[in-house]
């Protein structure tokens, strides 16, 4: 039975959960709900887990807090040893427009502190990562206050659209591999 591990990164609390930065918990939240899997506190994270068509699924959404990911990240990898290319972390990515999706096998952090603390603490950047983008409507400075601040009502009304083609992007992942999910999502 292949394992991987599927990453949500966003922040704890109730203050963050309907905010930009915390798509890679929605997405997680969607996927789970559709797979009527809920969601149990475990060491560094909430953990979810199911079976399909042969492959195991283990969802985490760290609860160390965006910047801090990579301990929750590591600790989960090292104990259902999870190879490192069955590893998806699920962000969201200013550079993109709203809604558009981006796989990519490796890369940069990008500015992306999540993802910087994820490189430390698995000693490379090499990992498949799944980027949602948030657009970047907000004026120079206020950056921070954009990816912490609520999705705007044109943004609620396409998002749970959005969401449901990440989680078959998470599926296609394991299932048909990164190179082909990348073909057919990345763009979409």
């Amino acid at each position: 039975m292949k394992k991987f591990l599927i990453v949500g990164l966003g922040n704890i609390g109730d203050k963050y959960k309907n905010t930009r930065h915390n798509i890679g918990f929605k997405i997680l939240e969607a996927l789970a709900e559709n797979e009527k899997t809920p969601f149990e506190t475990k060491k560094l994270g909430d953990l979810s887990r199911f079976r399909y068509k042969g492959r195991t699924f283990i969802l985490l959404k760290p609860n160390t807090f965006m910047n801090l990911s990579g301990k929750a990240v590591k600790y989960w990898q090292q104990l259902e040893k999870i190879p490192i290319e069955n590893i998806l972390i699920i962000t969201d990515d200013l550079n993109l427009p709203f809604g558009s999706l981006r796989l990519k096998t490796k890369g940069s952090a990008g500015g992306h502190n999540g993802l910087s603390n994820i490189n430390e603490h698995l000693q490379t950047p090499n990992y498949s990562r799944l980027r949602f983008g948030v657009g970047a409507e907000f004026k120079t400075g206020s950056q921070v206050d954009y990816v912490l601040g609520n999705w705007n009502q044109e943004e609620e009304d396409k998002l749970s659209e959005r969401i449901d083609k990440s989680t078959k992007a998470i599926k296609s992942f394991a299932l048909a591999g990164i190179a082909n999910t990348m073909s057919e999502f990345n763009g979409k």
